[in-house]
C-alpha cells in the first residue's frame, strides 16, 4: 500500500506518524507553507486524511481532494470533520471510541478531586515553604456531592460509575431520556445545574451543544457549584465563564479543554478556584497507542476491502 497517498493534517504521536510513513505515501500538511499548495500538487494521489480533535477535513479540503475515500480521526470527537460533505461524497469516516473512555472518565474524577480538595494549590503551598508558617486552609468534601452529567454516552456513563463509588448521587441531561438508566433525568441543562453540586460536560460538540454552558447555566450552578469540562472547549462560553469565576457567581471550574486552544484566558491563571489542564483527557501512552492502532486498522481495513473497525460514516 506504499503508493497510497495519506494526508496527515495534525501533529499526532510519533508512533502513529512513523507507522503511517512506513505503510503509505505520507504527506504532512505542515510541510507545505501554502495550505492550497498541497492539494493542488498531490490532489489526485491522496486517498485518505488522518486528523485529530484539533484538525480534520472541512468542506474545502474535501472538495480539493477528488480521490479522497476515507477520513480517519485520531480522536473520539469529529467536530472538525464535515460529516455531511463526507456523506454527500461517499467518503467514509472513522474515529476512536471506547479505547479512551476510561482515561477521560478517570481524568474527570481527578479534576473533581483536585478542584474541591485544592490538590494543586496544596502542592504549591508545600513547595513554596508556606507550610512551615501554618496549615493550609480547609477545603471542600467531594464524597456525597451530587454530580450532574451532560451527555450520558460511553464517557458520561463511565464518569457516573466512578462517581457512584464516592457515594455521589447522579443525575443527567441528554437529548432524550435514557429509559434504561437508573439516574435522575432533567429535561434542560438549567434544571440539571440547579440540582447538582458538580456539573460535568461529557457530550459531543454540535451546533446544539455549542455554548451549552452559558451565563444562565453558570448562575443556576451557583457560587457553591463546580463545572468540569472534559468535552470540547466550545461547549463553554468562556466570555461568561471568566467573570462568573472572578465574581464568585460560580464556585470553581476544572477544565481540560478551551475555546481557542492552546490559548487560555489570562484571567484564569490568577484564580485559585480553577484547575487547568492542556487537553490531556486521553493522554496516556496506553490509550494513545490503542487509538493509533485503531486509525491504522481502519485504514488497512478500508484499503483491503474489509469491514471498518469503528465506522462513523
Amino acid at each position: 500500500m506504499g503508493s497510497i497517498g495519506v494526508l496527515l493534517v495534525a501533529q499526532v504521536m510519533p508512533y502513529l506518524e512513523q507507522e503511517l510513513d512506513k505503510r503509505y505515501k505520507l504527506f504532512r500538511a505542515w510541510d507545505y507553507p501554502n495550505a492550497v499548495q498541497l492539494p493542488s500538487q498531490h490532489a489526485t494521489s491522496i486517498r485518505a486524511v488522518v486528523g485529530n480533535a484539533s484538525a480534520g477535513a472541512d468542506a474545502a479540503l474535501i472538495e480539493a481532494l477528488p480521490k479522497l475515500e476515507i477520513v480517519s480521526s485520531f480522536s473520539v470527537g469529529v467536530d472538525k470533520v464535515d460529516l455531511e460533505k463526507c456523506r454527500e461524497k461517499g467518503i467514509r469516516v472513522t474515529y476512536t471510541p471506547d479505547v479512551l473512555t476510561d482515561d477521560v472518565a478517570d481524568l474527570a474524577i481527578g479534576l473533581m478531586l483536585a478542584l474541591l480538595r485544592r490538590i494543586c494549590e496544596c502542592d504549591r503551598y508545600v513547595r513554596s515553604g508556606n507550610w512551615k508558617h501554618g496549615d493550609y486552609k480547609l477545603t471542600t468534601k467531594f464524597s456525597g456531592k451530587t454530580v450532574g452529567i451532560i451527555g450520558l454516552g460511553r464517557i458520561g456513563q463511565a464518569i457516573a460509575k466512578r462517581a457512584e463509588a464516592f457515594n455521589c448521587p447522579i443525575c443527567y441531561y441528554s437529548r432524550t431520556e435514557k429509559r434504561d438508566s437508573k439516574y435522575k433525568y432533567y429535561p434542560s441543562v438549567v434544571e440539571l445545574a440547579s440540582n447538582c453540586d458538580i456539573l460535568v460536560v461529557a457530550c459531543p460538540l454540535t451546533e446544539e451543544t455549542h455554548h451549552i454552558i452559558n451565563r444562565e447555566v453558570m448562575n443556576a450552578l451557583g457560587p457553591k457549584g463546580y463545572l468540569i469540562n472534559i468535552g470540547r472547549g466550545k461547549h463553554v462560553d468562556e466570555a461568561e465563564l471568566v467573570p462568573a469565576l472572578v465574581e464568585g457567581r460560580l464556585g470553581g471550574a476544572g477544565l481540560d479543554v478551551f475555546e481557542n486552544e492552546p490559548v487560555v484566558p489570562q484571567e484564569l491563571f490568577e484564580l485559585e478556584n480553577v484547575v487547568l489542564l492542556p487537553h490531556v483527557g486521553s493522554g496516556t501512552l496506553e490509550t494513545r497507542t490503542a487509538m493509533a492502532d485503531l486509525v491504522l486498522g481502519n485504514l488497512e481495513a478500508h484499503f483491503l476491502g474489509k469491514p471498518l473497525l469503528t465506522p462513523l460514516v
